[in-house]
């Protein structure tokens, strides 16, 4: 039995947005994840909430008032109006103008905020929040198919309560948007495992790019070669975290999961099994620090569902059954209806021992760069984003409802409630014994 309270943010609307044709991300994926977490029961070991939804001046805590009003105005309707506006704010192919882009946006970055205001208020060791993790998104501009930085935000408001705080980044792509963020500053440490080279976007990333000013070190790069499986993976990932937690001593950590690490993923070049990338998240979950998870890139949507299925169960700890349950979703997963898939990876491991154990070296030597575990001076902390007695954006409850929805979505249930099968006490003409 997890001795950890699991915070877990959904909206159920944010699975209909629709970035367009062909575009290869899919808010759907949101809705089939969270079916399967469900159907496997994994609820019941969760406190579920219906995340606030971010204002415009919340996202102004790192966006330019420009870019946000542009995003609450423009609509595929009215875009004639906005030409101007879009290649300046790089709004285009790779982030296209869609119906409800500003909600969107709103829903994700809200539920990682309250992630963050739940970790700051100790209502929850580990928020997790499947829509965010959009790092590519800048204070100006969208890149990368993410428009607003929820992982920045939330970031932001973990700083209000934490010294400091630890990024680690393993989507296939480079946590760009963070890391800029946070680049001259001590009171972050970004650390994103990425493929690096080749023009591989967003181009960013190389191992030599360790921050400036005060935050010279606290920029981590572990640049990696396509092709790279679980066992290299977990190779260079263990030990560089683990020096990370040694010099930095973060008190909170936000990890953003990108499921386009793994294998077969439509814009990934990566090997890895589902069980492989949930051993990075296992291996943070037991260091035992206020721990956000949120998601990412991922773009085979089979694929992206079945990791971050399994990943909310590690998260709660509880072992769940390798084959999937029935869901509305289940012929997605054909022909083998399993959660972990044998994996038949495409590419050959371009990384060598000796490559990894290079680059493992340079981190640790610039970590020794490191004051260890900066400190920060006394200073007044600003409010929470929404004040509230729980840490959480929801309005009072209805005096004539006995049980609120909110009050609902807040149930978790004892172990010694559930009863599937034949234990179970309340079948219907079942006479007492």
């Amino acid at each position: 039995m997890s001795s950890k309270k699991v915070s877990y943010f959904y909206n159920p609307d944010v699975g209909n947005f629709h970035y367009g044709p062909g575009h290869p991300m899919k808010p759907h994926r949101l809705a089939v994840i969270h079916s399967l977490v469900l159907n496997y029961g994994l609820y019941k070991k969760m406190q579920i909430y219906r995340p606030y939804r971010a204002s415009a001046h919340d996202m102004c805590r790192f966006h330019s008032d420009e870019y946000i009003e542009f995003l609450q105005r423009v609509t595929p309707q009215n875009l004639q109006g906005f030409t101007k506006y879009l290649s300046h704010f790089n709004v285009g192919d790779d982030c296209p103008v869609f119906e409800g882009l500003f909600d969107f946006c709103s829903m994700y970055t809200g539920a990682s905020l309250e992630g963050a205001m739940k970790l700051n208020n100790n209502c929850c060791d580990i928020a997790i929040n499947w829509s965010g993790g959009l790092h590519h998104a800048k204070k100006f501009e969208a890149s990368g198919f993410c428009y607003v930085n929820d992982i920045v935000i939330a970031v932001l408001e973990l700083l209000k309560y934490h010294a400091r705080v630890l990024y680690i980044d393993i989507d296939v792509h480079h946590g760009d948007g963070v890391q800029e963020a946070f680049y001259l500053t001590d009171r972050v440490m970004t650390v994103s495992f990425h493929k690096y080279g080749n023009y591989f976007f967003p181009g960013t990333g190389d191992m030599y790019e360790v921050g400036a000013e005060s935050g010279r070190y606290y920029s981590v790069n572990v640049p990696l070669k396509e092709g790279i499986d679980d066992v290299s993976y977990v190779q260079v990932f263990k030990p560089v975290i683990s020096s990370v937690m040694e010099f930095y001593q973060p008190t909170a950590i936000v990890l953003q999961c990108g499921a386009d690490s793994l294998a077969n993923d439509r814009l990934g070049c990566f090997s890895l099994s589902t069980k492989g990338h949930g051993e990075c998240v296992k291996f943070v979950r037991d260091l035992n620090v206020p721990l956000l998870a949120v998601g990412g890139g991922g773009y085979t949507l089979r694929n992206v569902a079945r990791c971050w299925t399994y990943e909310t169960s590690l998260l709660v700890d509880e072992a769940i059954s390798n084959e999937l349950p029935y869901t509305e979703y289940l012929e997605y997963f054909a022909p083998d209806f399993t959660l972990h898939p044998d994996v038949v990876s495409r590419q050959d491991n371009a990384n060598s021992k000796q490559y990894l154990e290079t680059i493992t070296k340079h981190v640790y030597d610039n970590l020794k760069m490191c004051q260890h575990s900066p400190s920060v001076q006394m200073h007044d902390v600003p409010g929470d984003a929404f004040p509230s007695q729980d840490g959480g954006g929801h309005d009072e409850t209805d005096p004539d409802v006995r049980v609120s929805q909110a009050d609902e979505d807040r149930r978790v249930e004892p172990t010694n409630e559930f009863y599937d099968g034949d234990k179970d006490q309340d079948k219907v003409g079942d006479e007492a014994s």
